[in-house]
């Protein structure tokens, strides 16, 4: 037997992982394609992209995700609704069967790491019973190229996907029979009862956000990417706000996506790969990406094909709204391979507000950008998000990604700010959802539009103008934008109904200060003051 393959179960055996089938071990990009057509998991569509279901799940399943509660993490855990605590002795119990239903089944194993720079980042190696899910994980993270580095690799942490294992709620103490469970003590994490790639993805993020911090390196769900001139840009926002399709700028050089780390020295990508959502996506006004679902590697999940031509049809949201592709980030052209940049010139922390009452853009105090940074507010309407009903629904999620979180929001927060006024940092906040009126009655904002406000803000045009102070979030407004409309600039002024804007802008800024009562004990007054003010209007 090589040493390699030797060292490889080895390995494994310390996970209890005996008696498998084959391992396929590092597998390229053409031979997992011929592993997940062979096993009918997933079908070519025309020009190259593999196109895959993920079942039942087409989303994460939040509900279903814990951490074990142990005694090398469990003081350092921010433990609450999103971080739900196992026991030791339930998750030995459901382990236990999950190695015991893997004897004899092939796996797939890709030796991959998380963080570019080499000073911080993490082996992380994934074992998937599927194929297809082996080619998002070597879409997504970082590979070593030559052989001797191969060689050298020795993982850190473990993820075990095991989707076609499902647990027994009576038993096992889980809501349902999905699982995501990351057991920092042991350093590993197993997925099962969810066939959707993205919770490999963040449940490495998850881990490196509860790694990193403690090595004062801020841990960050947000892109980035660098201009011309050499300056940094980090863009923060939920799903749907336009994080992906604006950090994928052709006047810019892409850094990455979704998730980065901020040290000293500057930013860095966590992963080698993208993973956007596709849902209506334009050729005209995200060719970048769009170009990515007409590409060779590309795994495209859920994203409605054509049986016979085996073209996909980006338009169709019959599956889900939530049409994902996972490409390596080679695959945009002007991406930046290493993964790295300097310190950031701008944030831009990005929202849909379906209220119609965020202005489309402001700049921010460094108060200001860490009570909304906690915040991390957005909207949901209904066709967007499943069981959300036709009124505009308030989404607030702490740091722009709550649900990876490990540690307490202001442990995030305090890294932040420290770094926004160590290096005097440019804070706006962009509002890419609705304006002249809530969903149903406005309009959403331009994506020219949008674009426009970015490059004023990112070349300093915008630091040129006059502002004036919105009265309710207390927002410094440009009375001015390059390429802009003015009368779009000010919320207020494009209803037809300034009273009822009135009452608008007041429930939401309730809403606001209602979810950062969780929060204000562990932040200055100034911050707190930094937030919307409360009874503006009569509501």
């Amino acid at each position: 037997m090589p040493e390699k393959m030797a060292r490889l179960m080895s390995e494994l055996r310390e996970l209890s992982l005996v008696n498998t089938g084959q391992l396929y071990h590092n597998l390229n990009t053409p031979s997992l394609y011929e592993e997940s057509i062979k096993r009918r998991e997933g079908i070519l569509a025309h020009l190259g992209p593999l196109v895959v279901r993920t079942g039942h799940h087409t989303a994460r399943a939040a509900q279903d995700k814990y951490i074990v509660d142990e005694p090398s993490s469990t003081n350092n855990i921010w433990w609450g609704k999103i971080n739900r605590p196992i026991s030791e002795d339930r998750f030995e119990c459901l382990y236990n069967r999950v190695v015991a239903y893997l004897q004899g089944r092939n796996l797939y194993i890709q030796d991959v790491y998380a963080g570019a720079d080499q000073r911080y980042r993490r082996a992380i190696r994934i074992v998937t019973e599927d194929a297809w899910p082996s080619l998002f994980a070597r879409n997504m993270f970082i590979k070593e190229i030559t052989k001797e580095q191969r060689e050298m690799y020795r993982p850190e942490f473990t993820v075990l996907h095991v989707p076609h294992f499902h647990a027994i709620p009576e038993l096992d103490g889980t809501r349902s029979e999905t699982f995501i469970i990351v057991h920092f003590g042991k350093k590993l994490v197993i997925i099962g009862g969810t066939s959707y790639a993205g919770e490999i993805k963040k449940s490495v993020f998850t881990v490196m956000n509860y790694l990193l911090p403690q090595q004062n390196v801020l841990s960050m769900h947000c892109s980035a990417n660098i201009g011309e001139s050499g300056d940094i840009a980090i863009f923060f926002g939920l799903s749907g706000t336009g994080k992906t399709t604006l950090s994928a700028d052709p006047e810019r050089r892409l850094i990455g996506d979704d998730e980065h780390g901020w040290s000293e020295d500057g930013v860095f990508n966590f992963e080698g790969g993208c993973y956007a959502k596709v849902i209506n996506l334009s050729e005209e006004a995200e060719p970048e990406i769009y170009e990515t679902t007409r590409k060779f590697g590309t795994v495209l999940e859920n994203v409605a094909i054509d049986p016979e031509t085996r073209r996909i049809d980006l338009d169709d949201g019959a599956l889900t709204e939530n049409t994902r592709a996972a490409y390596p980030i080679t695959h945009i052209q002007t991406a930046i391979v290493d993964g790295k940049g300097g310190i950031p010139n701008n944030i831009i922390m990005l929202t849909y507000d379906a209220f119609g009452v965020m202005p489309p853009v402001s700049k921010l105090t460094p108060e200001q950008a860490m009570y909304h940074f906690i915040s991390g507010y957005t909207a949901k309407v209904g066709g967007t998000e499943k069981g959300v009903g036709s009124e505009p629904q308030a989404v607030f999620s702490a740091c722009f990604g709550a649900p990876f979180m490990a540690l307490h929001p202001s442990a995030y927060a305090k890294l932040l700010y420290e770094r926004i006024t160590k290096y005097n940092v440019n804070c706006w906040f962009i509002n890419t959802g609705m304006i002249g009126g809530k969903y149903g009655v406005g309009s959403r904002v331009k994506i020219a539009h949008t674009r426009a406000m970015v490059k004023a803000a990112l070349t300093g045009e915008l630091n040129k103008v006059s502002f004036a102070t919105e009265p309710v979030f207390g927002f410094a407004v440009p009375l001015s934008c390059p390429d802009v409309p003015s009368d779009i600039l000010n919320p207020r002024n494009a209803w037809s109904n300034p009273e009822e804007y009135d009452k608008t802008a007041a429930k939401l800024a309730e809403r606001f200060c209602v979810n950062f009562e969780e929060y204000q004990d562990d932040v200055s007054e100034e911050v707190l003051k930094a937030g919307p003010k409360r009874n503006t209007v009569t509501v």
